[in-house]
């Protein structure tokens, strides 16, 4: 699953990537929106082109390892009505989009099997889409900044440990790096997308 792909599933993987990342940063924005929040809006975040929400490395292990980040979705808690609650749902709204996406992606091969195993690009594409939006899920909800999950993480903490989050925050990049290199991160949500996968189909 985490090997570096061939070529045809390179280039199957390419739209399946800017579907991942558009969708799941368009979800962020979107329920900031909902909640109060107009600075998604203002920073042109609220659309779908794919252009206005890529990070050049997290397209790229996403597009190579099945894992990866999109540029985030500026937010400003300040409008929100509820901060602790309002940071948590659109913290989880982009891996809902995304496993929102491979659930219907699994219900149309289910609806639809013939015509999507008598044609095998078409089967082999629905996999890696399926592969590609569950892979972003899963990996953004770590608890480890800058990953969606470490915002849920950071309201769920009682007060006295946040000194310990914003001194995780300062480094989170170059300890999920060394997680990835060790082979900690694909151990952790390896099992966890296969078994989605298996559920779904």
């Amino acid at each position: 699953m985490y090997g570096m792909p061939n070529w045809a599933d390179l280039v199957l993987s390419i739209p399946a990537v800017l579907w991942a990342i558009t969708f799941h940063e368009y979800c962020h924005g979107y329920v900031a929106y909902r909640l109060g929040d107009p600075t998604p809006e203002a920073s042109g975040r609220l659309t779908l082109n794919p252009l206005a929400h890529l990070d050049i490395f997290g397209t790229l292990m996403l597009l190579l390892f099945r894992f990866g980040w999109a540029k985030p979705v500026p937010i400003d808690p300040r409008h929100f009505k509820r901060p602790g609650r309002d940071i948590i749902l659109v913290s989880l709204a982009g891996a809902a989009g995304n496993i929102l996406t491979a659930v219907v992606c699994g219900l149309a091969v289910r609806l639809f099997p013939t015509l999507f195993w008598a044609n095998l690009a078409l089967a082999r594409f629905i996999v890696i889409m399926m592969l590609m939006n569950l892979g972003l899920a899963v990996f953004n909800l770590l608890p480890v900044p800058p990953l969606d999950g470490s915002r849920i993480l950071m309201v769920l903490l009682p007060p006295r440990a946040l000194r310990y989050y914003f001194w995780l925050e300062r480094y989170g990049f170059v300890i999920l790096m060394l997680l990835i290199f060790m082979g900690v991160v694909q151990s952790i949500i390896g099992p966890v997308i296969s078994a989605i996968m298996m559920l779904i189909l």
